[in-house]
């Protein structure tokens, strides 16, 4: 007999996958506000059941992502440039505070890690690996939630980082060399144990990113729109 556990285990990944992949789609300009979200699809796209898929949909209306209109289904909510500012503007506050904590407590093995981590993400830029870039990026700032041992803090950033995508980042024009260069900069607040400097770093780090994903935001929308409008006056 087959144990019904690793089924009722399997489904939460499943529909946190198809959340975060919808979630990107959304705060990248991927899916316009307005647009209608199937389940059927978002499974077909990600090879899962419709359930996990419908799951999400549901996770996301809860977030504020989309919004169920009676006959029609999910639709995407409304999202400017400015809510994702927004979002940034309130993650730089928190991460701030953490970063000034992680300077005041960084050892030399710590420093190292940083040291270490920017230089493989420097690495997966030069290479245009955009995964293994992302991938470094988030190392590099859990590695720093950890240096600055506050656990609480920590659980509150998860809550508003959850509303912001992990991958998407590394296709937006100007995205690497800002990481780039803003992560030089916070460990320089890190190395010279300087908790205001480290606090300042990853404030404007934070907010600079939301700019750049932002504006990115903004213009695949105008871009999108005025393609409408284009197709509305063809015969």
């Amino acid at each position: 007999m087959t144990s019904s556990r690793p089924r009722s285990s399997a489904r939460p990944q499943l529909s946190e996958r198809a959340t975060a992949h919808v979630r990107g789609l959304i705060m990248s300009g991927e899916l316009r506000p307005g647009t209608l979200v199937r389940p059927e699809t978002i499974g077909e796209d990600l090879g899962i059941s419709t359930t996990p898929a419908r799951e999400a949909l549901q996770a996301l209306r809860v977030e504020g992502f989309l919004e169920l209109v009676p006959r029609h289904g999910f639709v995407v909510a409304p999202l400017t440039g400015e809510d994702i500012r927004d979002l940034f503007r309130v993650q730089a506050l928190i991460g701030g505070e953490l970063a000034a904590r992680a300077a005041a407590n960084a050892t030399e093995q710590d420093v190292a890690e940083l040291e270490a981590l920017h230089h493989e993400l420097i690495a997966a830029a030069a290479r245009n690996d955009h995964d293994r870039l992302e991938e470094k990026n988030h190392a590099f700032h859990r590695e720093i939630n950890l240096m600055a041992d506050s656990r609480k803090t920590v659980w509150v950033l998860g809550l508003v980082t959850r509303y912001v995508p992990r991958q998407f980042y590394s296709s937006i024009p100007g995205w690497p060399q800002a990481t780039m260069d803003d992560h030089a900069e916070l460990l320089k607040g890190i190395q010279a144990h300087d908790p205001d400097a480290t606090r300042s770093a990853m404030e404007q780090h934070i907010v600079h990113s939301g700019e750049l994903l932002a504006a990115h935001f903004d213009a695949r929308v105008a871009a999108a729109e005025m393609a409408d409008a284009g197709g509305s006056f063809s015969t």
